[in-house]
């Protein structure tokens, strides 16, 4: 049996993608461990034993490229709306909600927002297929 237990992003200021991770999804510091060359930073959160890894490498001082082939990461949350006007009083420029609808129903109800490096986040209203 497989099971996922997290995905890596590389990230240029670590304080500030914690800060991030931490106000937006209550994700906290489960490991830290630094190296000659670079930094590895866990983050975890209470719902999920799925960890986001941060990579600093420390000599990095331009942002990184995203390309066009990543996509997003995306949460889910009991109430959608609640959560976006928490994100708007935080002060991390969500964008608005929006509603997908497939053959005349309700699939989903999200909005996206971007983490300090520009990754791009979507948070989904707990429904349907999204739990």
């Amino acid at each position: 049996m497989t099971k996922p237990i997290h995905t890596m992003i590389r990230v240029l200021d670590e304080q500030k993608s914690i800060d991030f991770y931490n106000r937006a999804f209550g994700m906290r510091i489960a490991d830290r461990f630094a190296f000659d060359g670079f930094t590895l930073v866990y983050l975890a959160g209470e719902e999920s034993p799925f960890e986001l890894e941060l990579t600093i490498n420390h000599d990095r001082t331009e942002p990184y490229a995203l390309g066009d082939a990543y996509g997003h990461i995306a949460y889910v949350v009991d109430d959608l709306d609640a959560e976006h006007q928490r994100f708007q009083t935080e002060g991390l420029s969500p964008l608005p909600i929006k509603a997908f609808h497939r053959e005349g129903t309700l699939m989903a109800r999200f909005f996206f927002v971007q983490d300090p490096d520009g990754y791009k986040i979507e948070v989904l209203q707990r429904h349907g297929r999204y739990r």
